[in-house]
């Protein structure tokens, strides 16, 4: 029997085998088995990489003794992480060839990143909307760790674009275990991702009160500092910028937090559980005012009214063509998440924007929420020429009254085939003068 290799030994073949050659590692790996494994499991790293999208002939092997790698080091291309399921050498490879043809197909819709993480959320820049005028990198990726998809999503509201992708082979089987019903757990479990939320600390954001110039701004919005207070509006260094600081919480519980800059610009922490802001203020509450920005939530509480809540992402370009079920609602989680508040509602009273997103995020929660419990404002005239667009313009031009006017004032949402009764009195007029004519002569 031959000798035992030293791990000395063992490390100088491994780096061998990283510069091109790797039978001798391979032949210590049969040879020494107990040997190899004690070595790799204590000072040896080994990763099976990816060059771009090109598939390499065999495994390509980094070896690392003792120390972290620097980032510059990492392979460019995604790591595949070792698996329990599987059990040979020909699955490892379809894995990575099936992850290799998704990449190729993510590089033809224009999706592109230096390193991509597998089983994990990737942001990247949108190749539809570009990030807006502020390049954000607003398009999340998932690409699960066995290779079977790759699923997208832009969350900048102007956008929205969403699609998939999978590897030759895999989406006829798939999509036919998908129609048919069929799908196991193991297929759901691969195919979606298990999404955990950040968990926030009021001493890391480092919020402070809001200082003079951005309570000004607030005043010049006829929003008092009582207000501001008492919905807890701070401030912070963001990006090296001062910033307006939204915190969102349940429970007077820190769950995220949005930021704008003076000029409308808009980001939030990452990774954050999506609620619905001022979530607190409509607890066991019958009557829920829903708006589109936080400023609108604010303006709301001016004209007396607590009970009211802003969506976190503000409205869609238009309309989705289908509702989709409760584990694929990724733009109105929120709403899922705010269910047990919102059940408690009677009556919901839609106050969106008067503006084409503004209706279409209108029409997307009376979908979620029910129409029969949702009521709609109508906007009132700020001038000769212009509607008011928003709650805050209704307060700043016409005031608080007017305001609470606005919501006094709310109609009931229309639902399919429930007709009012002044829709049909043309008709009952024309019909009652008819009538009048026909009595008129015969009476002559």
């Amino acid at each position: 029997m031959p000798p035992r290799p030293s791990l000395q030994s063992i490390l100088l073949m491994a780096a061998s085998a990283a510069a091109g050659d790797s039978a001798p590692l391979f032949s210590v790996r049969r040879r020494f088995p107990a040997a190899f494994s004690a070595a790799g499991g204590h000072r040896t790293c080994l990763l099976h990489s990816l060059s771009g999208s090109r598939l390499p002939k065999r495994a390509e092997l980094a070896c690392f003794f003792g120390t972290t790698p620097t980032p510059e080091a990492l392979p460019a291309g995604p790591v595949v992480p070792p698996s329990r399921n599987v059990g040979s050498i020909e699955e490892t490879r379809a894995c990575e060839e099936r992850i290799g043809q998704l990449l190729e197909k993510l590089k033809n819709e224009g999706i592109s990143r230096k390193r991509w993480r597998l089983g994990a959320f990737n942001r990247t820049l949108c190749p539809m909307c570009k990030g807006g005028s502020s390049e954000e990198l607003s398009l999340s990726v998932f690409i699960p760790s066995d290779g079977l998809n790759a699923t997208w999503n832009c969350f900048r509201a102007t956008c929205g674009w969403k699609s998939n992708a999978q590897p030759d082979g895999v989406s006829k089987v798939y999509q036919a275990k998908r129609d048919t019903g069929n799908e196991t757990n193991q297929d759901v479990k691969a195919n979606h991702a298990v999404k955990t939320y950040r968990k926030l600390r009021e001493e890391d954001l480092c919020l402070k009160p809001l200082c003079d110039e951005l309570v000004t701004f607030f005043s010049e919005r006829m929003i008092s500092p009582e207000t501001l207070r008492r919905n807890n509006v701070s401030q912070r260094k963001w990006n090296n910028k001062l910033v307006i600081a939204f915190t969102y919480r349940r429970d007077n519980v820190l769950v995220g937090c949005k930021y704008r800059e003076l000029p409308k610009k808009f980001s939030q922490e990452r990774n954050t559980e999506k609620i619905l802001y001022g979530l607190d203020d409509i607890k066991q509450a019958h009557d829920v005012i829903i708006v589109e920005g936080e400023i609108d939530k604010l303006s709301m509480e001016e004209a007396g009214y607590r009970n009211c809540v802003s969506v976190p992402d503000g409205a869609p370009p238009q309309v989705s063509d289908k509702l989709p079920d409760k584990d694929h609602d990724k733009k109105y989680q929120y709403l899922w998440n705010c269910k047990e508040y919102l059940d408690s509602a009677s009556r919901i009273i839609l106050a969106t924007d008067a503006d084409p997103p503004g209706h279409a995020l209108a029409e997307e929660l009376a979908r979620r929420l029910g129409n029969e419990r949702c009521w709609r404002v109508t906007w009132p005239k700020k001038n000769e020429t212009e509607f008011c667009k928003d709650a805050n313009e209704v307060l700043m031009f016409l005031g608080p009254q007017a305001l609470k006017e606005v919501i006094e004032g709310a109609k009931l949402y229309r639902i399919i085939g429930l007709f009012n009764f002044r829709d049909f009195f043309s008709e009952i007029d024309s019909y009652y003068n008819l009538v009048k004519r026909v009595r008129f002569i015969n009476e002559n």
